[in-house]
């Protein structure tokens, strides 16, 4: 059994889209009326012949400045976001170095940090603390 290709001219179309748009029917009411099968056809043609779609679509107005300041603030969020970044890492650096420092030295180096090392590693320790901040 070969489907039945049904064509509609423009005036109906037209009519069909404008009773919708006024409220008259809904589109499933206007396809069960007129027998219209197609289940997007109608939305098709509101589509391309509505103007009740064109609310859908968000309009954004906005002033020079306030683009300005989303994007300012947008560089401020990649900025806050690197540094928070670094922080994370230069954190793990120094978890590593105490837990290698505790390993070797057999002590707790977060209460004792320094003062049970050897000078020389007292001093670069120092020196690396000073270099971080």
């Amino acid at each position: 059994m070969k489907r039945q290709t049904i064509r509609y001219s423009t005036a109906f179309k037209l009519k069909v889209i404008s009773e919708i748009e006024s409220g008259k029917f809904t589109i499933a009411e206007a396809r069960r009326i007129y027998d219209i099968n197609g289940k997007s056809t109608v939305q098709k043609w509101l589509q391309k012949y509505g103007k009740n779609h064109l609310l859908n679509k968000v309009v954004r107005i906005q002033m020079k400045d306030e683009k300005d300041k989303i994007k300012e603030l947008q560089n401020q969020i990649k900025a806050l976001q690197r540094a928070l970044s670094q922080s994370q890492v230069d954190n793990l650096c120094w978890r590593s170095l105490l837990e290698v420092i505790e390993e070797k030295y057999d002590i707790d180096a977060k209460k004792n940090f320094g003062s049970k090392l050897p000078t020389e590693l007292q001093e670069v320790l120092k020196k690396l603390h000073s270099k971080s901040q």
